[in-house]
């Protein structure tokens, strides 16, 4: 998708990055109420005397990319004394984005919907678009290239009823409106999972099924590993894993909700929107969603997404023949061409070639770990066996703000300058 930057949103991409970090963190405060929004009732009951309008383009494309954008190599993990003169091999991507991940997974990506349709942004193996240098970036070609990568999934947009249960009451007035744009990232549990078992494997560890309280058969295999006195628990691999994507995902919207103070936009970032009606797994007609592929067992309490063919493919079937299919892919995602442990894949160190090629290898991990995968997912029907294996819970909202209604309802301060200008600067 070909973004067009005129003269004046060049004018205004100068102005914003003069806009102070501090007050964007000091300024930041959830500004729900659009133009074209209308409250019914209440002390704070008004109605909007603008119509509803999107926002620009430019900013879109500037949102999606302080969102999930690629901005340059990923460092990796530095050093392990354990596995010296190898370096850990964590991460699965080469590539840096705006928001950290934990040991560098980066499982999730991006989607996003407004009055256009229904996108993705898929940008977690995306090579920088030019090498780190010590000049300015350059954001014009940043989010020109964000806009490149686009891929439209549906010209409507994302259908999600305002009523409960498909989304929290307080947000049935306002979240998804016309006008609006919404994006959220979506994490890939089963890949989080299986980087996880490749941590703990290459630290000497294997774990335990603490839920039936049973070893995991066939693991006595590796009991030369340093710690397998010492399993680490099935429950908590899995809870560390959920709470590591929950805080990448919730980092990403925030780090959007910064921007959004500087462009003199409103929104805010939330999770009160459900879940399974969101990624269209609930098995109900009137929440489509995004229509991703899900199961249903008598094991668990609700529908289990597994993910949207061709778009955004997870390590369990039908995606792939089998669980081990799934891990292979993993390490191949991390060795193979463009991976983070290819020697000839591009980075930022003086002697990238020699850095990369010093991964702790896959070599007896891979083993261990599939074995552990492959009895998750038959004891427990799904990978992971007692979380989802997909994950969505932050959103963004991002709208022209009807300062009416905080001139109105609010005292003085309620927005800052940069709402104030917005209009001038960015129509």
């Amino acid at each position: 998708m070909s973004l067009e930057i005129s003269e004046q949103h060049r004018k205004a991409l100068a102005e914003l990055g003069q806009f102070s970090l501090l007050d964007a963190i000091v300024g930041r405060r959830s500004r729900r109420f659009p133009v074209g929004g209308s409250i019914p009732d209440g002390p704070l009951a008004y109605e909007s005397t603008e119509p509803s309008r999107s926002i620009t383009e430019v900013e879109r494309a500037l949102i999606i990319s302080v969102l999930a954008g690629v901005t340059g190599w990923n460092f990796g993990i530095t050093r392990h004394p354990g596995y010296a003169p190898n370096v850990p091999n964590y991460p699965g991507s080469a590539g840096g984005r705006t928001f950290p991940s934990a040991a560098a997974f980066h499982t999730s990506q991006l989607f996003f919907t407004d009055d256009s349709g229904t996108y993705f942004f898929g940008s977690r193996d995306a090579a920088p678009q030019r090498e780190l240098t010590a000049e300015p970036a350059d954001i014009e070609s940043w989010i020109s290239s964000t806009a490149d990568s686009y891929r439209q999934l549906s010209s409507d947009r994302l259908v999600l009823p305002r009523e409960e249960p498909y989304m929290e009451g307080h947000n049935t007035w306002i979240a998804n409106w016309p006008g609006s744009l919404l994006a959220f990232p979506v994490a890939d549990l089963s890949e989080h999972l299986v980087a996880n078992l490749n941590f703990f494997a290459a630290n000497g560890y294997v774990i335990y099924d603490d839920v039936h309280d049973n070893p995991v058969p066939g693991i006595e295999k590796f009991s030369s590993l340093t710690h397998f006195d010492d399993p680490v628990p099935l429950s908590f691999v899995e809870q560390y894993t959920l709470a590591e994507a929950s805080a990448e995902l919730a980092t990403a919207t925030n780090t959007g909700v910064l921007l959004l103070q500087g462009l003199g936009l409103g929104g805010w970032t939330f999770d009160g929107l459900d879940r399974l009606s969101v990624l269209g797994a609930s098995g109900d007609p009137k929440a489509p969603g995004l229509g991703f592929s899900y199961d249903t067992d008598d094991r668990w309490a609700f529908p289990n997404a597994t993910g949207l063919e061709g778009v955004f493919e997870t390590l369990v079937p039908p995606f792939v023949d089998s669980v081990a299919d799934g891990v292979q892919k993993y390490y191949q995602r991390k060795f193979g061409p463009g991976g983070p442990g290819h020697p000839d894949t591009p980075g930022p160190w003086s002697d990238t070639p020699k850095v990369r090629s010093e991964y702790l290898p896959a070599q007896n991990l891979q083993e261990l770990v599939t074995v552990q995968a492959e009895y998750i997912y038959k004891r427990f029907g799904k990978l992971p066996g007692t979380v989802p294996t997909v994950h969505v819970l932050m959103y963004l909202q991002a709208q022209n703000l009807d300062r009416g209604f905080y001139d109105h309802k609010f005292g003085p301060g309620a927005y800052l300058p940069s709402h104030t200008r917005h209009d001038e600067v960015w129509s």
